[in-house]
């Protein structure tokens, strides 16, 4: 049976979050726009999230290198913007193709992971920094034709920031979506989420997956059974690296716009503070901690900037970002290391 205990990350979280919703009565935010507005950033991020799981119920680390998924998504999403791809097309052949990349790009990763076994979390960390200039020098002399894409002087190297509007910008979020009163429930966008999330968890429940889990718990043991357990930490890292390609183009079309060159440099350290906000361990996470996790982190600082700009000054909210962030992966390292002392 299922323990979900609350630890102290969540206290923290769930504490700064009623604090901010009693805030919210001084800034006249209406508590229906805020509502709104959080099923939207839930389901936008929550896919990248997502993505962790297969990497850490393998017991390949918690996947900082989340920039090269989200670089292989960014591929396909600018194949589909050279060919002017529109609506479900161009959306779907984003995910298709940033997902094709990804295959080739999770299974080089994995080889590295592989290779740099015990020390996944710090090589994923610097195979995920390292990994941004050289896709930044593809941005730049990639032959993409389509002048929309281009610098407009030159006419060489894609821009940094590409507008999605007149492509398939907002596909999803405005599909499906339940209109009651001033309350918007996009329930396409949420159906995506829960769909792929429905079916990672029924993934977990196969062989393959429960034989993943069972590396993660004993790597040794499961080896002496004669299963091929690089073979499986391949399958894991391919999985992330997919769902994260996956992951960004949910994420573009919601935001409207696909940032290149340095936009995917920090975006793994906000999905891996929302697993652990869940209450996701270093080799074990559920789909459930993803979604909740992805939830309480988004919407505290989706609240958190009205209520600086308010009450308090416009930086602060980027502060407390920073500081939560950082410090909820920080607790989670220390956490594991005293367990570790312990057992010594």
């Amino acid at each position: 049976m299922m323990k979900n205990k609350i630890g102290l990350p969540q206290w923290i979280i769930i504490c700064y979050l009623l604090i901010l919703l009693v805030l919210v009565k001084f800034t006249g935010i209406s508590y229906i726009d805020i509502l709104n507005e959080s099923l939207v950033k839930w389901v936008m991020n929550g896919v990248l999230v997502i993505s962790l799981l297969p990497m850490i119920n393998v017991g390949a680390g918690r996947n900082f290198g989340l920039p090269i998924g989200i670089s292989a998504g960014l591929v396909g999403i600018c194949i589909a913007l050279e060919f002017k791809l529109t609506g479900w097309t161009g959306f779907l052949i984003s995910m298709a193709g940033g997902s094709a990349v990804a295959i080739l790009f999770g299974y080089v990763y994995s080889l590295v992971l592989n290779r740099l076994k015990g020390n996944e979390e710090i090589v994923a960390t610097f195979a995920g920094f390292s990994f941004i200039p050289v896709m930044n020098f593809f941005w730049t002399l990639a032959p993409f034709k389509n002048r929309q894409m281009l610098y407009p002087v030159g006419g060489e190297g894609l821009r940094p920031k590409i507008n999605l509007d007149q492509y398939f910008g907002g596909v999803l979020d405005n599909f499906m979506v339940l209109s009651l009163g001033r309350l918007q429930i996009p329930l396409g966008l949420i159906v995506f989420f829960a769909a792929i999330g429905y079916g990672l968890y029924r993934f977990q429940k196969t062989r393959m997956g429960a034989t993943m889990a069972a590396i993660a718990q004993n790597e040794k043991f499961v080896q002496l059974s004669g299963v091929d357990v690089n073979r499986y930490r391949t399958y894991a890292i391919i999985m992330s690296t997919v769902l994260a390609a996956v992951g960004i183009a949910v994420y573009s079309q919601s935001y409207g716009i696909v940032h290149l060159y340095d936009g995917p440099f920090m975006m793994a350290f906000p999905a891996v503070s929302a697993i652990l906000i869940g209450g996701a361990s270093r080799k074990k996470a559920t789909v459930f901690q993803a979604m909740v996790g992805t939830y309480l982190y988004q919407t505290t600082f989706l609240i958190s900037v009205p209520v600086a700009n308010t009450l308090l000054i416009p930086e602060m909210a980027e502060v407390m970002r920073m500081i939560i962030t950082n410090g909820i992966i920080l607790y989670a390292f220390l956490h594991e290391g005293v367990k570790k002392s312990e057992k010594i």
